[in-house]
């Protein structure tokens, strides 16, 4: 069975709560209506109810009427969420006449139902930038216990079946934090061995990435990627997780034996932590290119509850894909507490 299927019947058997703020965008609605149909998780989605109902009928969309909708500036819980908006806000000047306008925006309310348990996930970003999206998760969920620094991992399933998990490889940071110190990069390994397990379905073998190996070179950059391994570590003492190692020693076996014969990781890695936010980006994108790779994300990691970001260039098949991961994530949330 393939990831997305095993994916999609995960999210079935155990049926999550999921926002769309962007509940009158087209690509959206679409996808909402095949999730709808195939029963993959509960919707709700945002905006004017009779304009998604309007849209839902111009497109043929015979689900949508399964969803929850909410109209942002007029349904029953505004100012309940108005006021869990002022508690939670007061130290940054957020009063209850303030929050009875912010709770209008879309963004807001889908992390105001999420904090209030009413939701599990929140997926966005077709409309939105990653900032306006991550802004309010942040100010409201918050990120989860221990952890500062939210990150994005892609999922690469590539052709090479030698490598990874039989081909599948799962890369971070890839989306969020350009330069991230030791601590912030050990947070982005353990995070994307934690997404490896709950998303890809692999158990973790991480590798932090350099242009080094075992002190094959001397750098700050390479001080830096040894330092978080030891923090990584210490986070989680049972994370099978190695570095510095450069990529072929992580991923190739008798690379892996050649250069780090005594790790337990170099040559069978399945999680790359790369150093910084433009290795990630350049390097999986090159990947699905010219590798022809399937890249599936990036998903969000860090967050107390799943709030996952869409390109804006997206398709359908995108978002379909997001709506079922964000609620593998939170039915993996739900088992860590």
């Amino acid at each position: 069975m393939a990831l997305i299927e095993q994916l999609v019947a995960k999210a079935k058997s155990n049926k999550q709560r999921i926002v769309l703020p962007e509940g009158t965008e087209e690509r959206t609605l679409k996808a909402a209506d095949r999730v709808l149909a195939e029963g993959i998780a509960d919707l709700i989605l945002l905006g004017d109810p009779e304009e998604i109902k309007e849209l839902a009928a111009q497109h043929n969309l015979q689900h949508i009427a399964k969803a929850t909708l909410i109209d942002p500036r007029n349904h029953a819980k505004k100012e309940e969420y108005a006021q869990l908006l002022a508690q939670l806000r007061a130290k940054k000047g957020v009063t209850i006449e303030s929050a009875r306008s912010i709770v209008e925006n879309p963004l807001y309310l889908g992390s105001l139902i999420i904090k209030s348990g009413d939701a599990d996930g929140q997926l966005a970003g077709a409309r939105n930038t990653t900032g306006d999206v991550l802004r309010p998760a942040l100010q409201i969920i918050k990120t989860q216990p221990g952890i500062t620094c939210v990150s994005g991992a892609m999922i690469l399933i590539t052709q090479a079946h030698e490598y990874g998990s039989d081909g599948v490889v799962v890369m971070g940071d890839v989306a969020v934090t350009p330069v991230p110190d030791a601590n912030q990069l050990a947070q982005i390994a353990v995070c994307s061995s934690d997404t490896a397990r709950a998303v890809a379905g692999v158990e973790p073998r991480v590798a932090m990435l350099s242009f080094s190996t075992y002190g094959s070179a001397k750098h700050e950059d390479v001080d830096k990627v040894v330092e978080a391994l030891h923090l990584a570590k210490e986070m989680r003492p049972e994370l099978m997780i190695d570095g510095e190692l450069q990529a072929d020693a992580a991923l190739v076996p008798k690379v892996g034996k050649l250069k780090a014969p005594t790790s337990p990781v170099a040559g069978q890695a399945n999680v790359l932590v790369v150093p910084r936010l433009e290795v990630g980006n350049i390097g999986y994108k090159l990947v699905e290119r010219l590798g022809h790779a399937e890249a599936i994300g990036p998903i969000l990691q860090g967050i107390a509850r799943p709030v996952n970001d869409l390109s804006r260039g997206c398709c359908v098949e995108d978002i379909y894909k997001m709506i079922a991961i964000t609620a593998v994530q939170a039915i993996a949330a739900k088992e860590q507490n």
